[in-house]
C-alpha cells in the first residue's frame, strides 16, 4: 500500500467580538492504517527517518497511543460496520518532533466513507476524539453535516461550548475537510483543503526545504496567533481538566469512561 502526500492549506477564521483569521500552508500523509506500506527511503512506519508515522502517537493519549486497533474497537463500540480500509490522515514526524492539532481515522466499508474518527490534541497535552458518522449508518457524502457537542478544551481563547459541524469530502484527488464551531458568544471556522498524489523522497525533501521544522512550525504558528488574540483583548481561559472519556459519538452521547 502507498503513501498519499496532501500538501494542503488551512484556514482559520474567528467569530464573535474578537476577529481573527489566518492561512497556512502544511503536510499531511494519507495512509491505510492496516496495511503493510511501501513509502519511500526517507518514510518509514515505526522507525525513524526523516519523516516517519508512530502507532504510538495516535490511537489513544499522546504518546501511548495503540493505533489502528484502538480506532476498530470505536468503531465496534459504536456498531458502525465499515469492512474497508482504515486510512490515517496525519502529520508525519519529521525528525523525530510531531504535533498534530487534529488527525483522521477515515473508515471505508468497501468504497464508501462510513465514520471518522477527528483526534484532536491540545498544546497541554490533553487528547480528545469525535466520532462522526450519519444516525443509520448511511454512507458520508461531501453535503453532509455531522455534529458533535464541543467538550474538549483547545484553544484557551474559545469556551468549552457549543457544537462542532463537521463536512468530508475526501476523493482520490483531493481532501476537503470543514469544521465549523457555533456558540454564543460566537465560534470559528476551520479548513483543511489540498491535492493528494503519491509521496516520493523528492516530494519530503522538497517539502522541508519550503516548510522547514515540521510540527515545531506548526506550534510556533499557534502561539504566534496566541499572542496576536491576547493583543486584541481575547479573554483567556485556563486549562480546565480533560473529559474522562477519550471519545464523544454520535447525538452527543459520550463514551462510557
Amino acid at each position: 500500500m502507498t503513501v498519499d502526500l496532501v500538501q494542503a492549506h488551512t484556514w482559520h477564521g474567528r467569530k464573535g467580538a474578537v476577529e481573527n483569521a489566518f492561512r497556512y500552508s502544511v503536510d499531511y500523509v494519507l495512509f491505510d492504517a492496516e496495511a503493510e506500506l511501501k513509502g519511500p527511503a526517507l518514510f518509514s512506519r515505526n522507525r525513524v527517518n526523516l519523516a516517519s508515522v508512530q502507532d504510538k502517537d495516535h490511537g489513544g493519549p499522546p504518546k501511548d497511543g495503540r493505533g489502528a486497533p484502538w480506532a476498530r474497537e470505536v468503531l465496534d463500540r459504536y456498531g458502525i460496520a465499515a469492512q474497508g480500509p482504515l486510512m490515517l490522515l496525519t502529520q508525519p514526524r519529521i525528525l523525530g518532533h510531531v504535533f498534530n492539532p487534529v488527525s483522521f481515522w477515515l473508515a471505508y466499508d468497501g468504497a464508501a466513507l462510513k465514520a471518522v474518527i477527528a483526534e484532536v490534541s491540545n498544546t497541554f497535552g490533553d487528547r480528545h476524539s469525535y466520532l462522526c458518522h450519519k444516525p443509520d449508518g448511511a454512507p458520508i457524502g461531501p453535503g453532509d453535516e455531522l455534529v458533535a457537542e464541543k467538550v474538549f478544551h483547545v484553544s484557551p481563547f474559545q469556551p468549552i461550548a457549543g457544537g462542532y459541524t463537521f463536512r468530508f469530502d475526501i476523493t482520490a484527488e483531493r481532501v476537503g475537510i470543514w469544521i465549523d464551531l457555533d456558540h454564543e458568544r460566537g465560534g470559528l471556522i476551520a479548513t483543511l483543503v489540498g491535492p493528494r498524489r503519491p509521496l516520493t523522497s523528492g516530494h519530503l525533501l522538497w517539502t522541508l526545504l519550503r516548510r522547514p521544522f515540521g510540527s515545531r512550525r506548526v506550534l510556533a504558528l499557534i502561539f504566534w496567533q496566541a499572542l496576536k488574540l491576547r493583543l486584541k483583548g481575547a479573554r483567556y481561559r485556563n486549562r480546565p481538566e480533560p473529559p474522562e472519556a477519550e471519545v464523544t459519538g454520535r447525538h452527543n452521547d459520550r463514551e462510557a469512561a
